[in-house]
């Protein structure tokens, strides 16, 4: 008798297995039916109306392309993609939408449409949001219009490293073409960050954002990116060993922890060249003014000059004494304006300003005692910096001062 319970037993076990074996095998083939509800142990309620079983499956990291039309359980709609003629466009797995997105998603195929029925606890939870009220359950047509998978680490097997000076090295994986980038140039990059476990920590590529861009040498970014990206071309892929005294220190920034030497694949999109306007100096005299800022006119006119309080714009180019320039409002194709002896530049430039004539060019040779002082303010400007500004007056407006 103990005999034969064993053998059913046995046979009840094995064929529990073959349900459970079949089940994963119906998981793993997508054997979803399209127009019937599923519900997921979240809570998160899905129909599939349209399957595509051979395309391209949404997997957690990947950039995906949704349409969709959102409302709420009374079929009140609350937001659509469609209205605006764009799919969104974000990384799945990442938080980057709400909890039942970032799951439901990962049921569907390129080309696929679902129904999603999401719960309160993961959509907005108690939050009102929008036109979305506390505690909402939210109901969601998305449509899955394309997927981008995320990039892995180049191979750079075979290829020869280089070693600059502060132990930054590199490894030129393609080579590009053109002039090569210099400090001082506006360079748009494809990146992305690795740890040295090659752990991902940043991608532009995966967050489907467009290429970075920065001036290089101006402290924007990261030391080893300004030293490393120096002598790429437009086109030229390549990874750089940064020590994590040329990235982010013996303090780290979230979510790099300190002391972490890091790796990047970096590609150059694109480069150009800044060129700033040159005054005429030559032969000019110099004028030292009592507080010790010396200037030349460059470009001189008869329009009003500045008066305290006036608010002026002003196109400017910042160098060190050496010629390095480490701040220029043609970088941000933009000009600057504030109010003239308020205290919203330093010292020397305000005192600069009263001597200015609208449309005119001059050059204001300012000491660090009205610059940035004893301290400087790193990185950009070291201490005891004595500072040039070339700065063409564009306009001003007279402001009345109330008494």
């Amino acid at each position: 008798m103990l005999k034969l319970k064993n053998s059913i037993m046995n046979k009840l076990i094995a064929f529990g297995l073959l349900i459970v074996l079949a089940s994963c095998s119906l998981l793993k083939s997508d054997g979803l039916k399209k127009n019937h509800e599923y519900v997921s142990e979240s809570g998160l309620k899905y129909t599939i109306y349209e399957q595509n079983p051979k395309a391209l499956k949404v997997d957690s990291g990947d950039v995906i392309y949704v349409h969709y039309v959102g409302s709420l359980e009374d079929s009140t709609i609350f937001d659509s993609s469609y209205d605006r003629n764009q799919p969104l466009k974000f990384q799945v797995g990442v938080g980057k939408v709400i909890k039942g997105w970032d799951e439901g998603l990962t049921y569907l195929h390129k080309g696929d449409s679902a129904l999603f029925v999401i719960p309160a606890n993961i959509a907005y939870g108690e939050r009102a949001v929008g036109k979305i009220p506390a505690n909402s359950t939210l109901r969601f047509v998305v449509k899955v219009v394309d997927i981008k998978k995320p990039i892995k680490p180049w191979n750079v097997e075979g290829k020869k490293r280089i070693y600059l000076d502060d132990s930054l090295s590199y490894v030129i994986v393609e080579k590009g073409e053109g002039e090569a980038a210099k400090t001082g140039d506006r360079v748009q990059m494809q990146y992305s960050g690795y740890f040295t476990d090659w752990k991902k920590f940043d991608s532009s590529y995966d967050n489907g954002e467009k290429p970075f861009e920065v001036i290089l040498g101006r402290h924007r970014v990261i030391i080893g990116w300004d030293k490393g990206i120096v002598g790429m071309k437009v086109g030229e892929k390549r990874r750089l060993y940064i020590p994590y005294p040329l990235a982010y220190g013996e303090k780290g920034r979230m979510p790099i922890p300190p002391k972490s030497d890091l790796i990047f694949d970096v590609e150059l999109v694109n480069l150009e060249s800044i060129n700033y306007p040159k005054f005429d100096l030559e032969g000019k005299d110099t004028v030292l003014m009592d507080n010790g800022v010396k200037y030349i006119v460059g470009k001189k006119t008869d329009g009003k000059k500045v008066k305290p309080h006036d608010v002026v714009s002003i196109a400017y180019v910042g160098k060190f004494l050496d010629g390095g320039v480490f701040d220029a409002s043609y970088d941000r194709k933009d000009s600057l304006t504030f109010e003239v002896a308020a205290g919203k530049v330093i010292k020397g430039l305000d005192y600069g300003m009263l001597e200015m004539r609208v449309g005119e060019q001059v050059r204001f040779i300012i000491p660090y005692k009205l610059a940035y002082g004893e301290s400087g303010r790193e990185p950009v400007i070291p201490a005891k910096s004595d500072l040039i500004f070339d700065v063409d007056l564009l306009s001003k407006k007279d402001v009345k001062v109330t008494l």
